[in-house]
């Protein structure tokens, strides 16, 4: 197969958009894939090309973004018997269908697109924001997986504090409409687009420039990073085991300071009287996973994991599908169990402050850590477990995390079990991190208060934009088949686009 065969390049430009995407500190430069992307997919002839072509972009991206789960499944499978050598084949094959997944949802959009607008350009802007429109949906449902959007991979520059103006979901579709216009300007010759996108990038870079941390009163906590294995590698190793290092890692804690302890680090509601001090404690329930308040004799709050994970905590059907998912559980040497979402999103009151306790998971919907600073939490604290995520997962993991201190404008405390222990400011810059064997940080941060406009508005001015944009694709698609009827031009040319100026140039060529 030719090197210019449209799979191929769909497969490339798909492996170099995640080659530079998060964790990488150059994942700005994820621009350039995408215009690469968008200028070979407008250059399909059919809905159904178009659609094929995105489903292998996005397959490959996410092959590459999430190749970290087949480590985590290889281990998981040793641990459950099977031998090494066996356990990567399968483990590789058992997440193909999740790879292939997320590029149909893509590949839908793909084909919208196409059957939509029939001119190039029409279709390059719908691309945009149908891109967009695909992430945002991503954030709804029981299934939903918003993981490595484009809006984060804007972290390593100024740009990323415009997060606190319309979200991560503005500065994806910053990405989206700025490869759009670099599309233009290759195939139309057209700057307008770009220059209008450069502005808006310089006046980002300028706004995020001028932004400073924010002034509270100041506070004090002991964060936990602790190396359980959650999945029972660590061979003979207890609860019994695992609480006591907890509570030698507690007794450095320093006058004033509040305990905070990770995901599921209290692994049964009995033991939470045994806590060494108040503090916000990751709690382990039948059917579900919470955090609580503890004063030291009563629980002052709760919270409940608002997303389990997809698959991991949460399995559709799970009453329907049980006899299947006892089988396949019990295979990989683990009790199966479903998780319940919670529903509540109430900051934790303890010891006269209102902290913004979500779980895991929850650190990468921009809506539950939105809610919480609407209801006042002047501090955001992520309990997570990080066991499920190898490699560069944990730092993705922790990064769009980092984004919800920028869109609240509040500091984020972080306390895990394996991952990134870490104070990120309001800028969202972790200030403290320790990233690496058992151990605390004695946590310094400020409680903040205000709202910003993301908080006010959420998702809603993106989506207006979203609209606004694909409203201007259909302008565009009527005025270029419009035009191309007078000329007496085909409204649409398989074999090979080329722009409308083109083809006009080529009709005044031939009159003279």
């Amino acid at each position: 197969m030719a090197f210019r065969s449209p799979i191929w390049l769909s497969l490339a430009a798909g492996v170099l958009l995640a080659l530079t995407g998060l964790p990488f500190k150059f994942s700005v430069l994820t621009l350039f894939p995408l215009t690469l992307l968008f200028w070979h997919l407008i250059r399909q002839g059919t809905p159904r090309q178009f659609a094929a072509q995105t489903w292998w972009a996005i397959t490959a991206y996410f092959a590459v973004q999430l190749s970290w789960l087949i480590a985590f499944m290889h281990d998981l499978m040793v641990k459950g018997g099977l031998p090494a050598v066996t356990a990567w084949p399968l483990a590789t094959l058992a997440l193909c269908p999740l790879f292939a997944l997320e590029g149909v949802f893509w590949g839908l959009m793909g084909w919208l697109v196409a059957r939509v607008f029939q001119t190039p350009q029409a279709r390059l802007w719908g691309l945009a924001g149908g891109w967009v429109l695909v992430e945002w949906l991503r954030t709804l449902g029981p299934l939903a997986f918003p993981w490595s959007g484009l809006g984060s991979t804007f972290l390593g520059t100024p740009l990323i504090q415009a997060a606190d103006l319309g979200g991560v979901l503005l500065l994806s579709l910053l990405m989206t409409t700025s490869a759009a216009a670099l599309v233009t300007l290759i195939r139309s010759r057209r700057p307008r687009p770009l220059l209008l996108a450069g502005t808006l990038w310089a006046l980002g870079l300028a706004y995020g420039s001028t932004r400073s941390a924010g002034e509270g009163p100041l506070a004090t906590a002991l964060l936990l990073r602790t190396e359980e294995d959650s999945f029972g590698k660590a061979a003979g190793q207890t609860f019994e085991q695992q609480w006591a290092v907890k509570h030698q890692l507690s007794a450095l804690r320093r006058p004033g300071e509040l305990l905070i302890w990770s995901e599921t680090a209290v692994p049964n509601p009995d033991w939470l009287a045994s806590v060494p001090g108040p503090g916000l404690y990751g709690l382990a329930q039948q059917g579900t996973n919470t955090a609580v308040g503890w004063d030291g004799l009563t629980r002052t709050g709760t919270f409940t994991k608002v997303h389990p994970v997809p698959l991991g905590e949460y399995f559709p059907l799970a009453d329907l599908l049980r006899p299947m998912y006892d089988s396949i559980f019990r295979q990989i040497g683990f009790p199966f169990e479903s998780q319940q979402p919670g529903q509540v999103l109430q900051p934790i009151l303890l010891q006269g402050g209102r902290y913004g306790v979500y779980i895991c998971y929850d650190s990468i919907f921009s809506q539950v850590a939105r809610h919480l600073a609407l209801n006042r939490a002047r501090v955001l604290v992520n309990v997570s477990n990080d066991g499920w995520y190898t490699g560069w997962g944990v730092w993705q993991h922790f990064d769009m995390g980092r984004v919800r201190a920028i869109e609240t404008r509040r500091w984020v405390l972080r306390s895990v079990n394996k991952g990134v222990a870490a104070v990120v400011n309001d800028l969202g810059e972790p200030v403290q991190l320790r990233s690496e064997e058992i151990g605390v940080l004695h946590a310094q941060y400020r409680r903040l208060n205000g709202t910003t406009l993301y908080m006010r508005l959420g998702d809603a001015l993106v989506l207006v934009l979203i609209v606004l944009l694909l409203g201007s694709a259909v302008h565009l698609d009527i005025q270029g088949r419009s035009t191309r009827r007078i000329r007496g031009g085909p409204a649409f040319r398989d074999d090979r686009f080329r722009c409308l100026d083109d083809q006009l140039r080529d009709v005044g060529n031939s009159i003279d």
